[in-house]
C-alpha cells in the first residue's frame, strides 16, 4: 500500500494566543522545532521528540502538531499498531493506531487536541485507512487536571468525536481489564468490506464468550 500523506496547516486561535496547527510533516521539519518542557506524559521532552521524528519518518507514519512559533506544545501520532498488541496482528496495511495525543497543560481548555483531530482528518487520503485509538485509564493525567476517571473518560471521548472516532465494542483483554477502557475508530469511507470484516474479527477472538 502506498502511503499518500498531504500537509495541511491551520491557524487556531485560544486566550493564550494564536498556534499553527499542521501535519503530517516531515521528520526534518519536526527536527527544526523543539517540545515544550510541559510535554512530558509518556517520556522526557528529548527522548519524545527523537520519537516523533523516528515516526514521521515511518512510510504510514504521521506526525501533527500544534506549535506555538518554533515550539510544539501538542500533538498527535499515528502509525501501524505495535506488533505485541492483537491489532497488528492482522497485518493490515490499511489499520492506523492513533498512538498518542498530547497537550501542554496550558492549553487543555483551549480545544487544541479537538484541533489536532480535525486537521489530521483534512488530508482526503485518511478515508483509505481504519483508525484506532485504545484508551487506557493508567495513560491519563488524573492528577494533574483533578478530573475522576470517568470525568476524563467523558473528555477523552468527545475529543476523539471530533475527529470521527466512536467507539467500539472489543473482547481485547487489556481493554476489559477495566470499565474506563475503551477502543474507539473510525472508518474510513473508501475502506473496503474486507477489511472491515478482518476489523471485526481482530476486535472479537472470543466469540465463544458470548
Amino acid at each position: 500500500m502506498e502511503h499518500q500523506k498531504t500537509y495541511n496547516a491551520v491557524e487556531w486561535n485560544t486566550p493564550h494566543g494564536k498556534l499553527i496547527i499542521e501535519g503530517p510533516i516531515t521528520p526534518d521539519r519536526l527536527a527544526s522545532y523543539h517540545l515544550h518542557k510541559d510535554l512530558v506524559a509518556f517520556r522526557p521532552p528529548e527522548q519524545q521528540h527523537r520519537a516523533l521524528i523516528e515516526i514521521a519518518g515511518l512510510p504510514e507514519g504521521r506526525i501533527i502538531v500544534a506549535r506555538e512559533r518554533e515550539t510544539i506544545v501538542g500533538y498527535v501520532t499515528f502509525l501501524y499498531p505495535d506488533p505485541m498488541e492483537r491489532w497488528s496482528e492482522g497485518k493490515m496495511e490499511n489499520l492506523l493506531e492513533l498512538g498518542a495525543i498530547e497537550v501542554i497543560p496550558k492549553y487543555r481548555n483551549a480545544k487544541v487536541g479537538k484541533s489536532l483531530l480535525r486537521a489530521s482528518f483534512m488530508d482526503d487520503s485518511m478515508n483509505d485507512y481504519i483508525i484506532i485509538t485504545t484508551e487506557y485509564y493508567w495513560h491519563w493525567d488524573l492528577k494533574g487536571t483533578g478530573l475522576s476517571v470517568w470525568d476524563y473518560r467523558k473528555v477523552m471521548e468527545k475529543m476523539m468525536n471530533a475527529g470521527g472516532l466512536e467507539w467500539y465494542a472489543t473482547d481485547d483483554p487489556e481493554i476489559s481489564s477495566h470499565p474506563a477502557n475503551c477502543l474507539m475508530a473510525k472508518i474510513g469511507s473508501r475502506v473496503d468490506r474486507e477489511s472491515i470484516q478482518a476489523f471485526d474479527a481482530l476486535r472479537f477472538q472470543n466469540r465463544f464468550m458470548y
